[in-house]
């Protein structure tokens, strides 16, 4: 986990990483760090779902794209934000929207 949390924190920053997770900025810190206790199933589901739409996103876009598409409203989520979408544990909502993005839809 810290290996993905901190890619995460690196890609998309800290705020945004905690907020999908529900966690506060030095809760994931110490996960990158690996001072702490790995997250609960739920939410290292989340962080791993996360990686895996920002690894998808990355191929076609800059890390930029990548943290602004995952704050902006988004259609196919009903204008809601992907973060926010993830927030709720709604994954695969997220992944079918990064799909739609990367292939231009």
């Amino acid at each position: 986990m810290p290996q993905i949390t901190g890619y995460l924190n690196e890609n998309l920053g800290p705020k945004l990483v905690a907020h999908m997770v529900s966690k506060s900025t030095q809760t994931v810190a110490r996960w990158v760090a690996g001072i702490q206790a790995p997250p609960q199933p739920d939410v290292e589901r989340r962080l791993r779902g996360v990686f895996q739409i920002v690894q998808l996103l990355v191929e076609t876009d800059s890390r930029h794209v990548v943290r602004a598409w995952f704050i902006g409203m988004n259609p196919q989520l009903e204008d809601r934000s992907p973060a926010e979408v993830v927030a709720t544990g709604d994954l695969r909502a997220v992944m079918a929207a990064a799909r739609a993005f990367t292939s231009g839809g």
